[in-house]
């Protein structure tokens, strides 16, 4: 006879099986033709420009850590709306309970609005292109080495 943890170890051990056998099916019935678009590098909407020893724009990284940050705050709000507004803690507590919690939460507002405003402030919300900089190496290389390997290469991947 199983116990409470040897069904669960059943029910991992099927999950498996059929995410494998699911995999494997689907290996066979999709189309394989991959070409030079869907081969392309894809960045956060941005279409490749120049050297990737560049610097990348990272407001999208910033924007997106934005969000989970607010994305947390609800995630607290509602265990704390569901605990703190006990009827029967409020009664117990003559109604400090409720205060302590509206200045808990209040707090931690009060926090998160202040990150955000400091962020709208430095302007990491604003959604302007910035023009790429190509940033200058001093190589002792000449450029038209780097052509010639660079031709001698494409010549090759066609």
């Amino acid at each position: 006879m199983l116990t409470d943890f040897g069904y669960i170890l059943l029910f991992i051990i099927a999950a498996l099986i059929l995410l494998g056998v699911m995999l494997t099916i689907a290996k066979f019935l999709r189309p394989n033709n991959p070409n030079e678009e869907k081969l392309a590098t894809y960045e956060s909407g941005e279409e490749p420009l120049g050297n990737a020893n560049i610097q990348f724009n990272v407001r999208f990284y910033v924007v997106a850590l934005i969000f989970v940050l607010f994305e947390v705050e609800l995630l607290f709000l509602f265990p704390w709306s569901v605990v703190f507004g006990s009827k029967e803690l409020i009664e117990q507590t003559n109604g400090q309970w409720g205060w302590f919690a509206m200045a808990e939460m209040t707090v931690f507002i009060g926090i998160l609005i202040f990150g955000l405003a400091y962020a709208w402030a430095k302007g990491y919300l604003d959604w302007v292109l910035p023009k790429p900089q190509i940033p200058e190496v001093k190589s002792p290389v000449p450029a038209d080495l780097y052509a010639k390997v660079n031709e001698r290469y494409a010549r090759k991947n066609r």
